[in-house]
């Protein structure tokens, strides 16, 4: 296991994707016969774009589906984020057969094959019986069965842990999908031969971590940032193997408050891979979107209303520090080993036509709003 501790002092179709250099060819063994079913939703105002379902490898679940039902899952695409449900009339079988060349991280290609186009946008504010707003900036997308009036009077002051002054690290970041990378730069079409993941951690999610890393520990909060890779060579397991990391680190620092699991969304159409940005002093961020575990009491989260008050607490502080940067908390029946601290959470940064550029800005920001929540915390204590 890698990680750093660092203290106080300062699929038939895969996604079309980008290409980035790699420091290693990677594949997905045995994936599965998946089939992708749209999910309408709502569409923020002003982008009325329709989001067309992708064959892509679940986001969700701890442990997968797969390994609980024995059978494929279907996805369906809700603003990049998927969903899994068992599909029982699916076969058992691997139809698809995918190879190295199909899926994995693959190096720049030495001659760029035009894919698609990539979009450029700017999601709003968003609307919708399942949308509300928060008192100090951005919005929930409420995919449970509890009423939003119910979550907006429960909303809480603050995060429900506490926070002391101490050399021991307070922040753990870490990345279930490790691989998960982006465009190199901005421009109008995608790189067709490339599939947005590579073990290159200064192209990948990882950098992401790092930038967030660097803003907390300017302001003196200790961070263990765990590099492992998880969902190489194999992507089904992701979650159960990145558990097996954080596990142990949380076990040895019980000062750790503060538990994140970087990922980048995955945003697209049919021949379009979509780039939601914003720009902040005179620089191009990626929009991010959080996301907080729900319990139908099924999930073996008994805590999760914690993780979500402090959800909405960081996603009002950064909309307070940069207005528009966030996309609404997804709030929804999911597990994401957010189980283990009640400062646990999912965050989106970015999503595959977002440039590397614009993501680490994005984590920079992130830090920052973050590393001040905490000083303040502490502050008040």
């Amino acid at each position: 296991m890698r990680h750093r501790r660092k203290r106080g002092a300062r699929a038939a179709r895969l996604c079309l994707m980008a290409a980035l250099p790699a420091a290693a060819a990677l594949s997905v063994r045995g994936a599965p016969a998946i089939r992708a079913a749209v999910s309408a939703g709502n569409v923020p105002a002003g982008h009325a774009e329709s989001l067309v379902s992708q064959p892509h490898y679940a986001k969700n679940g701890e442990p997968d589906i797969e390994d609980i039902l024995g059978v494929p899952a279907i996805l369906s695409e809700g603003y990049g984020c998927f969903e899994e449900t068992a599909d029982p009339s699916s076969e058992l079988t691997d139809p698809l057969q995918m190879t190295p060349q199909d899926a994995g991280a693959k190096p720049y290609p030495t001659e760029w094959s035009a894919g698609g186009q990539i979009v450029r946008t700017t999601y709003g504010v968003y609307s919708g019986s399942t949308y509300f707003d928060l008192p100090g900036g951005g919005q929930v997308n409420n995919k449970t069965t509890i009423p939003n009036a119910d979550l907006m009077a429960d909303i809480g002051t603050g995060p429900d842990f506490t926070v002391t002054d101490t050399d021991e690290p307070l922040v753990l970041i870490y990345h279930t999908h490790t691989t998960e990378s982006f465009e190199p730069f901005v421009r109008d079409n995608y790189d067709a031969e490339f599939n947005y993941r590579t073990t290159d951690d200064t192209k990948n999610v990882v950098m992401v971590g790092d930038a967030i890393q660097a803003e907390l520990e300017s302001r003196g909060i200790g961070v263990i940032h765990a590099r492992d890779i998880h969902d190489y060579p194999s992507y089904n397991g992701s979650y159960a193997r990145s558990r097996e990391t954080i596990e142990p680190i949380l076990e040895q620092y019980p000062s750790i408050k503060v538990v994140l699991d970087i990922h980048r969304d995955a945003i697209s159409g049919e021949g379009v891979a979509y780039q939601p940005y914003i720009e902040v002093d005179g620089k191009e961020a990626a929009q991010i979107m959080i996301i907080s575990g729900c319990d139908d009491g099924t999930l073996g989260m008994p805590n999760y209303m914690k993780n979500f008050h402090f959800a909405c607490a960081l996603q009002q502080k950064i909309e307070t520090d940069t207005p528009g940067l966030t996309r609404p908390i997804l709030f929804d029946y999911r597990h994401y080993n957010q189980d283990l601290t009640t400062g646990s959470l999912l965050i989106e940064v970015g999503s595959h036509g977002n440039t590397l550029g614009q993501v680490q800005y994005s984590g920079q920001l992130i830090g920052s709003s973050l590393g001040d929540l905490l000083c303040a915390m502490k502050e008040e204590k």
